[in-house]
């Protein structure tokens, strides 16, 4: 229930800066790295980083902070490690590119058809 929690905050800090395209991976039963994959699209290399921001400062408002971020500087994917929720926000063409709902298994479900905050 605590993840479902942390999925939320992130999702809301996500929505509070207009990121675009947000989907939520349900991973639990996929592998052992995390519970839940957000993915969210950045329109610029200053959206991505405020995008990372949000996140990074709600959930240590909850005393929670990354494993990691990797690809901060370069902004154009940015990886946050939170345990159970790994988040990537990335810039249109690069998610366009690496596809990663696809990846998983889990193509267009964005957060607003079944993927969101109430599973």
């Amino acid at each position: 229930m605590a993840n479902v929690k942390l999925k939320n905050l992130i999702i809301s800090a996500l929505e509070e800066i207009k990121g675009q395209d947000i989907s939520c991976l349900d991973v639990v039963n996929k592998t052992d790295l995390a519970d839940y994959m957000i993915i969210v699209t950045g329109s610029s290399v200053r959206h991505v980083k405020a995008l990372t921001n949000s996140v990074i400062s709600q959930t240590a408002a909850i005393d929670i902070k990354p494993l990691g971020i990797e690809g901060y500087a370069e902004g154009e994917w940015v990886l946050i490690d939170l345990t159970d929720v790994i988040v990537h926000v990335m810039q249109s063409e690069t998610r366009d590119f690496y596809n990663l709902e696809r990846l998983w298994g889990m193509a267009d479900l964005p957060v607003k058809e079944g993927l969101g905050r109430d599973q």
